[in-house]
This record gives structure tokens, C-alpha cells and sequence, in this order.
């Protein structure tokens, strides 16, 4: 059966709106991280969780992933809700939410710091065309200030907020690289000593170098032997979820909620667990799919 030219135009045009309607399509979903291990591993997570959806996805690194994002190279970004807050607006502190009702329990932590008033301030200082997803509650690599067992004693438990009772004389570390935060609460601190690594840092604050050295939450390095100082209510450091950034008008309702489900199975311990794999020399793509194996979305 022949069909007439103005009937095969608006085949061709009804085919071409179809083909449109997936989004991505059949082509490949971009995940895009920066060279380093931990973020390629967060990027690989990402992937992991579209391909358990049955979507093609992989995983590219750049120096400014966001610039990609931004420009449509790459469809998904994760990061940490204050970091990308503070290359977007550096100084920039969370946006507290609305007032609970005059005489409602109110258990959560609505300070500046806290994760969701940085996940506010970070959704807002997003460029147009980038939005963010779910982050995870239980997912973050805050900045954490480590101590030896006898400073913690001393200082009465593990609490951050007991630093405030010693913020003269403090001796402070970091390794090379970071950029461990100035202040804690009204305490302003002294500039870091810097180290080549975990281990050198770790052993100075042992001998009694130090008083206590910065790491993150999520960091693997951490020996066992030392304290960590747990941060309280109302938060003292600015809260670091890990967040996907993705392009507007791109993902899928499935692929979106692909990529939203990861923050209702990562936690700390697991990330820090897979950045030690990492660390020793694992793939970051094996790692991730292994974990989301033992953790499969949707469940």
C-alpha cells in the first residue's frame, strides 16, 4: 500500500516526537567524576545503580566535572551537598527551614550546618539546567577531627563541642591537599601543620605533635586506636551528603528514581569500606557493583 506524501510527513514526524520521548534514548547515560579514586568510586555507584535498572550508563572523569555537567557533556554529577555548595558560593551556610508549629517536638537539627539546611542552600545556588536528587541521610564525608584516646579522656568524652573548652594552644593537622575548615563553632583554629599522608599525620599526633588532626568521616585511614570527635546538635561542621547532580530534561522517571534510591542504601561505613577497596588498588566499577549486589535498590 502506497502512502501519499503529505501522510508520510506526518509519519516521519510522529516517529521522530516517539523517538524523542525517552530522554537519553538508547544512548549511553554519562557519569561524571574527577580523576581521583573516591570520586570516580562515587561516579561508579551512580552507574551501578542505573544499570541495575537496565539503562546503559558509564562513567568519565574531567578536572571540573560541573563545568560537563553544566555544558551537557555528562548527565550525572555526585558529590558532597558542602562541597558543591562552597564552589558554588563559597561561604555560603545552609538555609533553615520553615518554623516548626509553636510547641511541636522538634528533633531535628535545622542549624546552619546541618544536612538539610546545606542541602537547601546548595539547591539554590545550582545553575539553571542542574537539579539535585535525593541525598543521603546516612551517606557523608564531613570533615572530623581525630584525637588520641588520652586527649579525649582528658577533655571529659568524644563530643566536638568539648574543643570549645580548648580552642587556646591547639596544635592542629591535615594532609597535604585538604582544606580542613578554619573554625569550629566561635573557635577559630590555628593553620594546619600539613603532612604528605594519613599514616605520617596519625603517627605525629601519637607522639604528642599534635592535639588532634583532621580526617573525614568517610575516610578509611582512620586507625582504630584513635577518637574521633562525633559532631552534635546543633552541627559545628558543615554537613557533606553525598548528592547525584544531574541535567534537567534528561533522566527518565526510572532513571531519576534510579539515581534517587542510592540514598536509601548507602551509609557511611559501606562508602568507607569500598574507598579502602579502592585505596588497595580495586576497580572502582567492581567495587561499586559488588556493594550494590549485596544491596540491590528497589527492595
Amino acid at each position: 500500500m502506497s502512502v501519499g506524501r503529505p501522510a508520510a510527513l506526518l509519519l516521519a514526524l510522529m516517529l521522530a516526537l516517539v523517538g524523542c520521548s525517552g530522554g537519553t534514548g538508547n544512548r549511553d547515560l554519562v557519569v561524571g567524576s574527577r580523576p581521583d579514586g573516591d570520586s570516580k568510586l562515587l561516579a561508579a555507584i551512580y552507574v551501578a545503580a542505573l544499570r541495575s535498572y537496565g539503562f546503559a550508563a558509564h562513567s568519565e572523569s574531567a578536572e571540573d566535572p560541573m563545568g560537563k555537567l553544566d555544558s551537557a557533556a555528562f548527565v550525572v554529577v555526585p558529590g558532597y551537598t558542602g562541597r558543591v555548595l562552597q564552589t558554588l558560593q563559597p561561604g555560603a551556610v545552609g538555609q533553615p527551614g520553615p518554623t516548626a508549629h509553636p510547641g511541636a517536638a522538634d528533633r531535628s537539627d535545622d542549624s546552619p550546618n546541618a544536612d538539610a539546611p546545606v542541602y537547601r542552600a546548595m539547591n539554590a545556588a545550582l545553575p539553571e539546567g542542574i537539579a539535585a536528587g535525593d541525598y543521603a541521610t546516612a551517606a557523608e564525608d564531613k570533615p572530623v577531627l581525630i584525637v588520641t584516646g588520652a586527649t579525649a579522656a582528658a577533655w571529659g568524652g568524644n563530643d566536638l563541642s568539648l574543643l570549645l573548652g580548648h580552642c587556646d594552644g591547639l596544635r592542629i593537622g591535615s594532609v597535604a591537599g585538604r582544606r580542613p575548615p578554619m573554625t569550629v563553632g566561635p573557635c577559630r583554629l590555628p593553620a594546619a601543620r600539613e603532612f604528605a599522608d594519613d599514616a605520617t599525620m596519625f603517627a605525629a599526633l601519637r607522639a604528642g605533635e599534635l592535639t588532634a588532626a583532621w580526617a573525614t568521616t568517610a575516610d578509611p585511614g582512620v586507625p582504630a586506636d584513635l577518637v574521633a570527635l562525633a559532631d552534635g546538635k546543633p552541627a559545628l561542621i558543615q554537613a557533606e551528603n553525598v548528592v547525584p547532580l544531574y541535567r534537567r530534561n534528561v533522566l527518565s522517571t526510572r532513571q531519576l528514581l534510579a539515581i534517587n534510591e542510592v540514598a536509601g542504601v548507602l551509609d557511611t561505613e559501606a562508602l568507607a569500606e569500598m574507598r579502602r577497596k579502592v585505596a588497595a588498588g580495586a576497580n572502582p566499577q567492581v567495587v561499586a557493583d559488588a556493594w550494590l549486589g549485596e544491596h540491590p535498590l528497589g527492595r
